[in-house]
């Protein structure tokens, strides 16, 4: 029998940036206390401190997790049977890489909700010497939060950083007490999609790459053009080939190739790793590689090419 779903609301981000205030608030809301037993999970501790005569529901059962050695299954299994816990709240501790927590969890924990929250005045300066950290908190969040933001900051350089790890999460700047302004900068693609050709030229890959990924069926029946790297074998058939970019999403340790199964009549005869420049149609197909339907390129054009200026693609 398979064991119910209990919810897991995340809140991740660096020491005081506001998660304990938020979620205190939380806890404090009518409408969260549903009469369902709640789980805090606590992994750091701040300068604030939880008060829980203040929460509606005053059985919530609080567990502290001071390393991060204890992120296991076993432990997470043994906190969710020990406290009966119907759902969990857990405040992360910002200097911890968020896919070990994934990793511990148990399956029939659902996270709901992921909020990543960050002080405004000093983002940009963790953001330049701490890149991995920062992305890894916004990588998945849904909402992220800007506290202590002021009206004399700049909002584009925070919102490109943000966009250039997560195009889909709200964002939020915080100026105070019920002041709250929702981004609503636009992320126009920087190539147009009703062109009979749609060009991806080369400092725009990774957007490009990311894009049809999230949002693949704009794609159908439209003919791009683009420079990228063959790889064939591997379990390609001999009229496939794989036609893509190494592309870093934040920093040198995080560089993965992003490429879309091909196919040409010469693909067995392309030198490996090879450039080239490729004019194709876009065909929503099963393919083994993914093991699923997917966006498959009908190439139409390949001519060799040089490479482009920087080889690995990024987002800025």
């Amino acid at each position: 029998m398979a064991e119910r779903a209990i919810p897991v609301y995340l809140f991740t981000g660096f020491l005081d940036s506001g998660k304990t205030t938020f979620i205190q608030e939380t806890l404090e809301d009518p409408k969260f206390n549903d009469g369902l037993k709640t789980l805090l999970i606590l992994c750091e501790d701040g300068e604030e401190e939880y008060i829980p005569d203040k929460f509606m529901d005053k059985s919530v059962a609080i567990r502290k997790i001071d390393s991060p050695e204890k992120l296991m299954y076993q432990y997470m299994k043994l906190l969710q049977d020990t406290t009966r816990c119907e759902k969990i709240i857990i405040e992360y501790n910002g200097m911890w890489s968020l896919d070990k927590l994934y990793e511990a969890m148990p399956r029939n924990w659902m996270v709901y909700q992921e909020m990543a929250f960050f002080d405004g005045t000093t983002f940009l300066n963790y953001n330049d010497n701490m890149r991995q950290l920062v992305y890894d908190k916004m990588k998945s969040a849904e909402t992220l939060v800007f506290n202590r933001f002021s009206r004399v900051m700049d909002k584009m350089k925070f919102h490109k950083v943000v966009r250039a790890a997560n195009r889909r999460c709200d964002i939020l700047y915080e100026y105070g007490p019920n002041d709250v302004e929702i981004d609503n900068i636009e992320d126009p693609l920087p190539f147009d999609l009703n062109k009979d050709v749609v060009e991806i030229e080369d400092k725009d890959y990774a957007i490009w790459y990311a894009n049809i990924n999230e949002e693949e069926e704009n794609y159908y029946g439209k003919t791009l053009r683009f420079k990228g790297r063959t790889l064939i074998g591997g379990g390609l058939d001999k009229d496939e080939v794989v036609v893509g970019r190494h592309i870093m999403s934040c920093c040198v340790d995080d560089i993965q190739f992003g490429g879309l199964v091909s196919k040409w009549k010469g693909a067995n005869e392309l030198e490996q790793g090879g450039w080239v420049i490729i004019q194709a149609r876009v065909e929503r197909e099963y393919n083994k590689m993914y093991d699923s339907q997917g966006p498959v390129l009908h190439i139409s054009s390949l001519e060799k090419s040089q490479p482009p200026e920087d080889e690995v693609a990024t987002f800025y």
